[in-house]
């Protein structure tokens, strides 16, 4: 639903809907976190959690575990990442059943990066899903999930061009996928001139704006370069000085994000998909500047 486009966050808290990302911890301390953060950010009832999944399925059981726990212990909606790199499609396939055995109806359908990292060359396994296309078709063909997909407003960073780009995401749509998420960015016009560029090509899935507060702004920009992410020079002059001070680095990053969402609120978006990093904090004061409360926990133990 769009909203007038000079109504205030505030004003549209009601049409606000909000997603979490969280990624599968490492350790007991990784965990403590994890489910702390689940817990403070399940009071907003999100439309869904995603939980990431590593190359090849690196992180496959840490990722069943949490995602089996949230199925147990919670009343949220999780949506389980699936990456198709170094695995053959019977791999991949018995994964997404071993997901939906424990409750997941709702998949991040993605190409996934090569093992060696971002910016390494992607080689598809022979017998694997080539692309992030095929994997939706692939999932589509094991039952009617629901499938978010990528979108990248800056292109993805193996693209030649935008054509090819909105080419490779039509093919997702056309294979299935409901939803695209987008890679997180900070020029709110970057994302609207992608959206008319999508639009233009005949895609109408919504393009949910994939928001990231910026809670280290050295290791931001580093992934930044390697992804594609541009980071403008205003943004770089607000964390200038601010290295060795994070009680003001926080703050500064709540107030930018919160800024731009309600940019985009202000523009007729009313639904945002968070990099929540695992951290509860700046994330949560984000979504109550929107103008959101949190309602009775939902259940999930720390």
């Amino acid at each position: 639903m769009s909203i007038s486009p000079r109504a205030s966050a505030q004003d549209a808290s009601d049409r606000i809907k909000v997603s979490f990302e969280f990624f599968p911890p490492k350790n007991g301390d990784m965990e403590s976190q994890l489910w702390d953060s689940i817990t403070k950010l399940a009071t907003f009832q999100p439309d869904f959690v995603s939980v990431t999944y590593g190359a090849g399925g690196s992180t496959k059981q840490p990722t069943m575990n949490t995602i089996t726990r949230m199925c147990q212990e919670t009343a949220l909606a999780p949506a389980a990442h699936l990456t198709c790199v170094g695995s053959d499609k019977a791999s991949v396939d018995a994964v997404a059943r071993e997901f939906q055995a424990v409750g997941v109806n709702h998949f991040v359908a993605l190409r996934g990066d090569p093992p060696e990292g971002v910016g390494a060359a992607y080689q598809p396994h022979p017998q694997g899903y080539a692309n992030g296309a095929e994997l939706v078709a692939g999932l589509r063909g094991i039952a009617d999930f629901e499938v978010s997909v990528s979108a990248y407003p800056e292109r993805h960073p193996e693209s030649p061009d935008f054509a090819t780009d909105i080419d490779m995401l039509k093919r997702k749509v056309d294979a299935g996928a409901t939803r695209a998420i987008t890679q997180f960015f900070f020029d709110n016009d970057t994302y609207e001139r992608y959206v008319e560029r999508v639009r233009r090509a005949g895609i109408y899935i919504p393009i949910v704006p994939g928001i990231l507060p910026i809670h280290n702004f050295g290791q931001v920009a580093r992934f930044s370069k390697l992804c594609g992410a541009s980071i403008p020079d205003w943004l770089a002059r607000r964390f200038d000085g601010l290295e060795k001070d994070p009680e003001t680095r926080s703050l500064v990053a709540a107030a930018m994000a919160a800024e731009q969402v309600n940019d985009l609120v202000e523009r007729g978006i009313d639904d945002f998909h968070f990099y929540t990093m695992n951290r509860a904090q700046l994330v949560y004061a984000i979504c109550h500047m929107l103008g959101l409360r949190g309602a009775e926990a939902v259940g999930a133990a720390a």
